[in-house]
């Protein structure tokens, strides 16, 4: 069977565990020893202790000693689905108010204690959990304890009016730039409504609906904290670096005090069912329709959870699903999927296809129940199912190659089951699954059963629905509400009476108002490299990488789309695609059969200055796997019909994607920074450039730039040198023709500032960025040097920028700016997608924190920090395979000596304040960029004329 083959492959995967539990007599008071599950000889796992403390706190460590980080979770169980009806979004809005500081640490403090530690630092809320995270250098741990201490027995004691307002307008701002402003934004939520019946928790938006949050006042958060946050509703997870006895210390001693909350009893499951078809119709401003279909299912833990998952992806998941094949391959649509969507109450089964531009989804939708026709008729194979198991399991190895993803899985897997580490319990489950299994789901779910049908179609083109709409949703209101939205009041005064009587009050046995200095120092594991050179020329790199027994290859060739002639952009993406076809012996359907039965991958992408031809693969299976990658890349078939397809999706495709306002904000940015086509146009094309290309075209660019010369091998993973070329020695005969050099680029140079406003009628948030020439790339130099003058400016969350814009004003859900070169040129660019009404208060905001920094530069605090923050988060860099594969990358493709990272890490440790503010005079005047803004031109034109700049209006084309 598929799970014990793979057993062998997976043993290895937490050897770096020291996964022994502290002994009972040792343990802190207050501290119980609950099971420990120690490395399996016999079965995949992720070791792992756990305790609980006396106020109910759970507490999971995963012990790593592999790289010198620690990775900390605490998961509330508590998401949307815990809100009430008319107060959606709360749960997620109070996740905001997390990070707002507490009694012990000051306003914004959270993240620069985290930042100023070298770490990263986040939150998450869906419907039935909310995560808060960081990832730090193994010795700043306990800083990470205490912090997540203080606000869960420390909250409400810093609560402020004004950080609520702030917050709310941050949320609203969120939404907007990621529902309402987004095209297809608000299909999900439309989906639930549809779906779900209006008391049903799954029915409105994790973010909420704007009336909701304009609702909700500071008696509710506080109600909210008291009732789900206690120690007693939440996990506690650490993985890494840790010393499992010292880590319960600190955990006592942070945590132990906090009473617990009220008793939170389960929640009940809660599938649904539908009597009938339901067709709802959503217009949107877009241009390709797309049809949703959803079935509803059972639950997470019902028996046909897994059948439901193959399903899935036997239907719509790869080349060779049913809906790729009869609808996406066929070109009838753009792209078809299916997926089952499981929450911790219910699950439902989805299926979605964008269709074309024009599309009538009546005969989509009718091409659709099709493809379900001919899966009953066909039935399932054993073929499929190997297929489907081989990549799951395979993408279960590669799932653990981070301490996150391994605490993520422990954290996640305690909060609903009880049971942190359920990998063997879920691949033996998966490998039970029968073809007969798959095919009796798909006849009790979905074959001929009740469907929800969304249409999306463009504003005004009602017609292209797929049947007309038959179905309201309604929207449940919270209990005594009139129709008016009123507040309830009866709610209120239940919700003040728990703030007025259930206040916690943690005890303070120690001086919290400290923050704990770093435990030791940490010593960074930069990868050793080892290089080599292929008879062809071609350069080789690697590092070894034996914490999963994956190897991760990445062939770099000399055919970007730089390297493409003028005016065919889109060459080099539609050559790479078109490689990925299949090859002379092969169809693609067959290559992507074997590759999932291996559990391997192959993909090929092209970027500006080269292709990548990036190979996934369990060490074991790596020959066979470049086996099917050199046949892909030597032997291409290019088929005149499969071109024609595959342009045709092309235009479709970039049609979809240039739809959204930040890809207008950074074509518009391209066309005013660049003269010349190859960087003032897109990469992947446009319409004029598309339509141009032949098949010759194709031929001739692969004949030309797929290439031994100036290429380059990344390696990373479970092989050696000597492993790796005995591997890949084929490649050494490989010959072709003299790489071309990539077009330089042509600058377009501005004697003032100007604004160039591109045109989005009726958007309720407009995209600002300020933008200018810089200097080319540099690992060490003045480019470098800029990069640290810009970190406290726009490069952190605690930045001044975006301390100003989300924090201080509400504008924004996030500013920042960031400082790059190239071989030719370098830009700088500041960014926000900003409430419409706040776009000229935005760009003077912007204008004046780039004054102030050009001018007086940066202060002495601000240069700590930066030493401090930039210094140590080299300890998170080299963790995985990918960062590994990252570093190497950048070491070849700017011919870096291999200790360019410590190089700078003197730099950090040196550069004066002095030398940082010249950098900043130099290169943050605001009068020496260009702004850009993609909103409302007609709404915001009389605003932004009384900057006293030119406006020029953009028209940017597809």
């Amino acid at each position: 069977m598929r799970y014990f083959i793979l057993t062998a492959a997976l043993l290895g995967l937490s050897g770096c565990g020291l996964n022994q539990a502290v002994p009972n007599a040792s343990l802190p008071e207050g501290v119980t020893f609950i099971e420990q599950k120690n490395a399996q000889n016999d079965a995949p796992s992720i070791p792992y202790q756990k305790y609980q403390l006396q106020n109910g706190l759970t507490v999971v460590l995963h012990p790593d000693t592999s790289d010198p980080l620690v990775h900390v979770d605490v998961t509330y169980h508590v998401g949307s689905a815990r809100e009430v009806p008319g107060k959606s979004g709360f749960a997620h809005f109070f996740e905001h108010m997390m990070f707002q500081g507490s009694k012990h640490v000051g306003d914004q403090q959270h993240f620069k204690y985290v930042t100023e530690s070298g770490g990263s630092v986040n939150g998450t809320t869906n419907r039935d959990r909310t995560n808060y995270y960081e990832t730090v250098p193994a010795n700043e741990l306990e800083k990470m304890l205490w912090l997540e201490s203080d606000r869960m027995g420390f909250l409400l004691e810093a609560v402020s009016q004004r950080k609520f307002e702030i917050q709310r307008d941050t949320v609203k701002n969120e939404r907007a730039q990621n529902v309402d402003n987004r095209p297809y934004g608000r299909v999900q939520e439309t989906l639930a409504a549809a779906l779900y019946p209006p008391e049903h928790p799954y029915s409105w938006p994790t973010i909420g609906y704007i009336e909701d949050l304009n609702r909700v006042d500071v008696n509710d958060l506080k109600a909210f904290f008291l009732r789900w946050y206690g120690p007693n509703n939440a996990t506690l997870t650490i993985g890494g670096d840790i010393d499992a006895k010292q880590t319960l210390e600190w955990v006592e001693k942070y945590f132990g005090d906090i009473p617990r909350g009220p008793d939170v009893a389960k929640a009940d499951k809660w599938p649904v069912t539908i009597d009938s078809d339901r067709f709802v119709t959503l217009e949107d401003r877009i241009q390709q329709p797309m049809l949703l279909m959803s079935w509803p299912t059972l639950d997470p833990t019902a028996e046909s959870r897994q059948a439901l998952d193959m399903l899935a992806s036997v239907l719509g998941q790869g080349r060779n699903s049913l809906l790729y094949q009869d609808l996406v391959k066929s070109g009838k649509v753009l792209s078809a999927s299916a997926y089952q969507d499981c929450a911790e109450l219910s699950c439902n089964f989805q299926l979605y296809v964008l269709a074309n531009r024009g599309q009538d989804l009546t005969q989509v939708r009718k091409d659709v129940l099709k493809v379900l026709d001919a899966f009953k008729a066909r039935g399932i194979k054993e073929d499929d199912l190997d297929q489907v198991k081989g990549s799951a399991e395979a993408g279960a190895v590669f799932g653990l190659q981070s301490v996150h993803g391994k605490v993520a899985q422990l954290a996640s897997n305690e909060t609903f089951y009880g049971e942190p580490d359920r990998l063997a319990s879920w691949l033996e489950s998966l490998d039970a699954v029968t073809t007969k299994d798959v095919e009796n789901v798909f006849d009790t779910f979905v074959w001929k059963k009740p469907s929800v049908n969304v249409s999306v179609v463009p504003d005004g083109h009602v017609a292209l629905e797929a049947e007309p709409q038959n179905f309201t949703a309604k929207r449940a209101m919270s209990r005594g509400l009139d129709d008016k939205d009123s507040t309830n009041d009866k709610e209120r005064a239940d919700d003040k009476e728990l703030v007025e009587t259930a206040q916690r009050q943690t005890p303070e046995t120690f001086d919290r108002s400290v923050a704990p200095s770093p435990n030791g120092a940490v010593s960074v594991n930069v990868p050793t490299l080892y290089h080599s050179k292929l008879g062809n020329g071609i350069e080789v790199s690697g590092a070894e990488s034996t914490e999963t027994p994956t190897v991760a290859l990445h062939l770099i060739l000399p055919a970007g789309s730089l390297m493409a002639p003028e005016g065919k952009n889109g060459l080099a993406s539609l050559t790479a695609d078109l490689i990925a076809e299949g090859s002379k012996t092969q169809t693609s359907e067959e290559i992507a059969a074997k590759l999932d039965r291996l559990g391997s991958s192959i993909s090929i992408d092209a970027s500006l200055n080269g292709t990548t031809v990036s190979v996934s693969s369990l060490t074991k299976h790596l020959r066979e796997t470049l086996l099917i990658a050199g046949d892909v890349l030597f032997n291409p078939a290019l088929n005149q019909d499969d071109f024609d397809r595959l342009k045709k999706q092309t235009l479709e495709g970039i049609r979809f994607s240039h739809q959204t306002p930040q890809w207008q904000a950074s074509q518009a940015r391209r066309e005013v920074l660049f003269k010349d086509e190859w960087h003032a146009l897109p990469s992947e094309g446009t319409f004029k450039t598309l339509n141009s290309l032949t098949l010759e075209d194709v031929k001739a660019f692969y004949a030309e730039n797929y290439t031994p010369n100036n290429a380059r091998l990344i390696v990373v993973g479970d092989i050696d040198k000597a492993g790796l070329l005995s591997a890949t020695q084929g490649l050494n005969r490989w010959q072709g023709a003299e790489a071309k050099a990539p077009a330089k680029a042509e600058l377009n140079t501005y004697e003032q500032s100007q604004i160039w406003l591109v045109d989005k009628p009726g958007a309720p948030q407009s995209v600002v960025q300020m933008v200018r020439h810089a200097m080319p790339f540099d690992a060490t130099g003045d480019m470098f040097r800029t990069q640290l003058a810009n970190f406290n400016l726009a490069g952190n969350f605690n930045s001044r920028l975006n301390l100003n814009l989300r924090e201080d004003k509400g504008y924004t859900y996030g500013a920042s700016g960031y400082v790059v070169g190239g071989k030719d040129a370098g830009r700088i660019v500041y960014q926000a997608q900003v409430r419409a009404n706040s776009t000229l208060d935005t760009v003077k905001e912007m204008q004046k924190e780039l004054r102030q920094m050009a001018e007086n530069g940066i202060t002495d605090d601000e240069l700590a920090f930066l030493r401090l923050a930039v210094g140590q988060k080299d300890a998170l860099s080299y963790e995985t395979p990918r960062d590994k594969a990252g570093l190497i990358a950048t070491i070849m493709r700017h011919d870096l000596p291999s200790d360019y990272k410590a190089q700078q890490k003197a730099i950090i440790g040196s550069v004066s304040k002095e030398q940082l503010n010249t950098l900043a005079n130099t290169w943050f005047q605001p009068e020496d960029y260009q702004i850009i803004i993609v909103g409302d031109a007609d709404v915001l034109t009389p605003s932004l004329s009384t900057l006293g700049l030119p406006i020029k209006r953009l028209v940017i084309e597809n």
